[in-house]
């Protein structure tokens, strides 16, 4: 019998590219983006 793991699509990556997007921005349409982005953004965020 094989065990399946249930992924939600929310990584840590993304809620804190969120996170910081939001308190960057305000901005829910930029939060989105940022989320996609991920860790692009978390990265992008510290170098800048």
């Amino acid at each position: 019998m094989s065990r399946t793991k249930t992924v939600t699509g929310f990584t840590l990556g993304t809620v804190v590219a969120v996170a910081l997007s939001w308190s960057a921005n305000q901005s829910i349409l930029w939060a989105i983006i940022h989320g996609f982005l991920s860790w692009i953004y978390v990265i992008y965020y510290l170098v800048t």
